[in-house]
């Protein structure tokens, strides 16, 4: 019998370990910030969850003009960063009364059309490799 639970436990360990070495790591980078004054926020997501509840979130000091988050565990599928500059560090997006935004903000691959961002424009894939972005405001 304990042999049985040995095997059992290092098999359910094994496969733990194998997912979760299989994960990936995506670090993004906003380039061209126009102050160091507040922070970055960053917010990682999927199809299903876009622009509604993020599956990961950061927030990064801004180092001459630069701000950089690494999402830790991300399984393969396709994704999508939207990240914003929080200036006045009040850990939301400012807007003016007609909608338009008070502060600068981005989503991957820079693709920024009128309007907010849609997943179809910043979507990313994590396959096998880890994933670096470069996103400007």
């Amino acid at each position: 019998m304990k042999l049985i639970a040995a095997l059992v436990t290092a098999t359910v360990l094994f496969i733990s370990n194998t997912v979760t070495s299989q994960n990936k790591t995506v670090t993004a980078t906003v380039v061209n910030i126009t102050s160091d004054a507040g922070k970055v926020g960053f917010a990682l997501y999927d199809k299903s969850t876009f622009r509604m509840k993020p599956i990961q979130g950061a927030t990064s000091k801004i180092v001459d003009g630069k701000s950089s988050v690494s999402f830790e565990n991300v399984a393969a599928g396709e994704y999508a960063i939207i990240c914003y500059h929080d200036k006045n560090d009040n850990n939301k997006m400012d807007f003016r009364p007609n909608g338009m935004p008070l502060e600068d903000y981005g989503a991957s691959n820079n693709n920024m059309s009128f309007g907010p961002p849609k997943f179809e424009d910043a979507k990313f894939i994590v396959m096998d490799k880890h994933v670096s972005l470069e996103i400007k405001f």
